[in-house]
């Protein structure tokens, strides 16, 4: 009994601190199927899933925001409790060689000096009596320590990462509405006679797909970490960033294809490594996100804002092919991590957030954006 105990315990130890290490440490995506960590976020974000069902919108959405926090505190925290339990059951393994008041205990004293050892605490009530209980003492208490220490280096890192994430999402808000569209950023460019900045935003978007693709391949929790605005996310983000760069390689007269076509590949392998993350299968968008009268309506929009097709007749086949290649990626993700798509154009007139403020909620005469109040003036 004693030795199965033992091998238990120690197996439990070292598949903690292995997990940990992939976790914290290792740099890079995990490829193995059967991992304690992804069965833990995956089993406690269905349940945090099916507890909001009956919630309406923006009490859900706070209630989804608590996860990717919560949980990552609740995982630190079992961590913990594992690394204790093993230790203990090395302890008892060896006999329970472990005194207090001269007097030897058995398990539940074993699962005490584990936990006061893990947790650095050194109250000296209870003493190890043999080399190999301090020698186990002593390895634990290292181990808690680095454990503490790991902890405290990595929560910063994660922030660090989720702030520069929503970078793009926060400067989309003026650039093409709450939520962002496609349809509604290239309208705001051409009415300022700005479609050559184009090329500096896909660049910058390049970078950000580029730096979302690391952060979130090496730390696959910030998946769930939403935005500040409920109307925003990181796969809306995404999925604009997407739909922009189709529209431009499909043809729009006065913008240059080549700095689109990087973006869209470096955005395109960002949505297809985190749906592989999640093994979530890519799927069709259902709805269609355009079907041929909304698709009609795209053109139009973009037409009305003086925005020309290269090459009118083979646009349309040229979108549905590019659309194929990432929108079914975006919504396996969407449907996984309840995030919704945003449309291809507002439905009605956007309203950035920034307009959104009790303050502003109660003015009038102001218009929905900036750009729109710079178009005044210049009709003026």
């Amino acid at each position: 009994m004693y030795p199965l105990v033992g091998v238990a315990g120690a197996a439990l130890v070292a598949i903690v601190l292995w997990e940990g290490f992939e976790t914290v440490v290792l740099p890079r995506r995990v490829t193995r199927r059967i991992r304690l960590t992804r069965l833990f976020f995956r089993f406690t974000w269905l349940l945090w899933g099916g507890i909001v069902r009956g919630f309406d919108g923006r009490r859900r959405e706070r209630f989804l925001g608590t996860f990717g926090p919560l949980s990552m505190i609740v995982l630190l925290v079992f961590w913990g409790l594992g690394l204790i339990l093993g230790f203990a059951m090395l302890q008892w393994a060896l006999g329970s060689q472990l005194s207090i008041h001269g007097e030897r205990g058995g398990f539940p004293l074993d699962l005490y000096m584990s936990g006061t050892t893990f947790a650095t605490l050194g109250l000296g009530d209870v003493i190890p009596a043999t080399p190999a209980a301090r020698l186990l003492t002593v390895i634990e208490a290292g181990t808690g320590f680095g454990f503490l220490a790991l902890v405290i280096g990595y929560l910063p890192v994660l922030y660090q990462n989720f702030s520069r994430r929503e970078v793009a999402s926060a400067l989309l808000d003026a650039r093409a509405g709450s939520p962002s569209t496609p349809v509604e950023l290239l309208r705001r460019h051409a009415q300022a006679g700005r479609l050559d900045d184009l090329d500096d935003l896909f660049r910058g978007w390049e970078r950000w797909a580029a730096e979302l693709l690391e952060s979130h391949i090496s730390y696959p929790v910030l998946c769930y970490y939403r935005s500040q605005h409920s109307n925003q996310s990181w796969l809306a983000t995404l999925t604009t960033m997407l739909d922009t760069c189709a529209l431009a390689i499909a043809g729009l007269r006065g913008v240059r294809p080549w700095q689109a076509q990087l973006t869209f590949a470096m955005a395109r392998h960002a949505a297809v490594d985190m749906a592989q993350i999640f093994n979530t299968p890519p799927r069709a968008p259902s709805p269609d996100r355009l079907p041929p009268d909304a698709l009609a309506h795209v053109r139009a929009l973009l037409a009305a804002e003086g925005v020309e097709l290269a090459d009118p007749a083979g646009f349309d086949a040229r979108l549905a092919r590019l659309r194929h290649m990432y929108e079914p990626y975006a919504a396996a993700l969407a449907g996984y991590l309840r995030l919704p798509v945003p449309a291809w154009y507002p439905a009605s007139p956007p309203i950035d957030n920034w307009r959104t403020s009790a303050w502003e909620r109660r003015s009038t005469g102001l218009p929905p954006s900036l750009f729109d109040s710079v178009d005044d003036e210049h009709s003026r």
